[in-house]
């Protein structure tokens, strides 16, 4: 039996049960479009329904990042100089990761810090990682940017920092905030540290349209299970029959927008909130975005926000670009 993973102080469930009640009460007063942030699509249910999207066929964004880092993870950490200490924000179940790690073993002792506001995936990625010989694990169940300031705060002297952020997830941030988030995290590293950043890079609006609404209805469950988490943890009372998922591309911010639109005009009451609005016929909550890119727009970002580019590696089979920085 796995045991369970070593987590460093994590953060209490109360703190994270008033966070996510705020975010929605906050998300669902919105004058205009109703929103709800993206990350709380994937409590233990919703992670486990992304782990199913990502072998659908038409979802073929992870299965592309996994490639590249399956080919060129030698030469990936080959241009990071030793010794690291690696910090990996919205780790999952870690699949993608063991092939840098199993990389960077052969050369040293490695210290692995997932950081995930899931439990949950952090102890999956526990499971997928364990076996690695000369690593150590303990995740951060924390937001991205606390868990990679407590991770820089534990780094000896000479070490350095290799950060990766390996799920596309700078698409789900619009531009500016993008760039925001990249000066952040740019702000908590040193000379010398390096960045792995994943972007999804532009293709057909037909194909990404298939990619966010399969035929098998896995992505519709995986966007509905945000409303029954609510009902779960808030005692929500939405009617998840009286919304359907919608997926759609705009052209113009070049994403995918991920929406629950409401069937029927419909009162929804959110106990534990103490929260109570209506949604209208054909109203809708916006759950996600997924920004697309081309490869030096990539780079440009990351020269804009404090880095230098050390390496772009494509893959061409479904677009998609893994590019190394360094903190310059």
């Amino acid at each position: 039996m796995a045991s369970a993973p070593r987590i460093a102080t994590p953060t209490p469930a109360t703190e994270v049960l008033a966070e996510f009640s705020s975010d929605v009460v906050m998300g669902l007063s919105q004058p205009g479009q109703k929103e709800l942030p993206s990350k709380y699509l994937y409590d233990e249910v919703g992670s486990a329904l992304f782990d199913v999207i990502c072998v659908l066929p038409e979802y073929g964004l992870s299965r592309a990042g996994m490639r590249l880092l399956q080919r060129h993870a030698a030469d990936i950490v080959d241009r990071v100089p030793g010794p690291v200490v690696v910090a990996e924000l919205g780790s999952g179940s870690g699949q993608k990761t063991k092939w840098l790690l199993e990389a960077l073993a052969r050369r040293q002792r490695v210290n692995y810090y997932p950081i995930d506001i899931s439990s949950s995936a952090l102890f999956r990625c526990q499971l997928e990682l364990s076996h690695i010989d000369l690593v150590s694990i303990v995740g951060f169940e924390r937001a991205y940017l606390d868990g990679l300031r407590e991770v820089a705060a534990r780094r000896r002297d000479e070490e350095h920092l290799l950060v990766l952020f390996l799920g596309s997830t700078i698409g789900n941030f619009d531009r500016p905030a993008g760039d925001r988030f990249l000066r952040e995290v740019r702000s908590t590293l040193r000379e010398g540290d390096a960045l792995l950043l994943a972007t999804d890079l532009e293709k057909p609006v037909s194909t990404l349209t298939l990619a966010y609404d399969d035929s098998a209805g896995v992505t519709a469950a995986f966007n509905r299970n945000l409303l029954a988490r609510i009902n779960r943890e808030l005692e929500g009372d939405f009617d998840l029959s009286n919304f359907e998922h919608v997926a759609r591309y705009d052209r113009f911010e070049r994403r995918v927008e991920m929406h629950l639109r409401s069937k029927i005009w419909q009162r929804i009451a959110i106990r534990k909130a103490g929260f109570r609005f209506y949604m209208r016929e054909g109203e809708t909550i916006w759950t996600e975005s997924s920004h697309k890119y081309d490869a030096q727009e990539v780079i440009e970002m990351g020269e804009r926000t404090g880095y230098r580019s050390a390496g772009q590696w494509i893959d061409h089979e479904w677009p998609f670009a893994q590019t190394l920085f360094f903190a310059g």
